[in-house]
């Protein structure tokens, strides 16, 4: 699984914001009694995490749950009021479900659009809120903050459906992260197969790599925000029913 950051200088324009946001969020978000015991250490104003929040494995999956011809379609960095509707258009027309790891802020920025996302019974993953892709360079507090920030805005713009998954921003996971993201539910997701659509290679490119590289995993990396991702709705439309007719079928990561 490669880091990749994807050029996405778009993000610097909502940083302040998402600072902002964050600083004011923090007393409200993080929690005390899970960083403790995962032996971080955080802001003195915090709460404990809901008592309904189920542990799940701490390790990276890229697995499916459809089995040995599952296929995983996730989609980061949106929602996206031009492109996550034609995603999701697309997706409907062949019939696909798909995670979308949401960045917080645009997660905030679009509560319509990730509401729009679970009725179509699409999963949520958390994706952080600044999408800072040195996060593991950083503090495990300021870990924590980017981690939770962005899952209570998730789930507040979704109306309470919380995100499955976190998603580290270009795989800048730690094991810190990892167990964090855990301990709140958030199966930590990598991806076996990067079509590099955020660079805009071409549609023919993006198809061309997912048909070469599907044989390394079953989770496949897709954007639908940070630019003009024309490219990639136009090799989603080909790649499902291409997938279809070489006999995979589409699922979800294991939990």
């Amino acid at each position: 699984m490669a880091r990749h950051s994807g050029g996405r200088g778009w993000y610097s324009k909502v940083l302040g914001a998402a600072l902002g946001v964050t600083l004011l969020a923090t007393g409200a978000s993080m929690w005390t009694a899970q960083a403790g015991a995962l032996g971080g250490s955080v802001p003195k104003t915090t709460k404990a995490a809901p008592a309904a929040v189920k542990p799940v494995a701490v390790t990276i999956v890229h697995a499916s749950d459809k089995g040995a011809r599952g296929v995983n379609i996730t989609i980061d960095d949106g929602p996206d009021p031009e492109w996550t509707p034609q995603m999701l258009d697309v997706l409907r027309e062949f019939g696909v479900k798909a995670t979308f790891c949401m960045v917080g802020t645009q997660a905030q920025a679009h509560p319509d659009l990730v509401k729009q996302v679970v009725a179509a019974g699409h999963r949520l993953c958390d994706h952080s809120v600044s999408h800072d892709t040195t996060m593991d360079k950083k503090s495990e507090a300021y870990q924590s903050q980017e981690i939770l920030d962005a899952e209570r805005m998730i789930t507040e713009a979704s109306g309470g459906v919380r995100p499955m998954y976190y998603r580290a921003p270009g795989g800048a996971f730690t094991p810190y992260s990892r167990k964090l993201a855990a301990s709140h539910g958030m199966r930590p997701l990598g991806w076996n197969v990067d079509t590099k659509d955020f660079e805009r290679p071409g549609t023919d490119a993006i198809v061309a790599t997912v048909q070469r590289e599907l044989p390394n995993g079953p989770t496949l990396l897709f954007h639908d925000a940070g630019g003009d991702r024309s490219q990639t709705v136009e090799a989603l439309r080909r790649i499902l029913p291409q997938l279809k007719e070489q006999g995979y079928v589409f699922g979800f990561p294991v939990r």
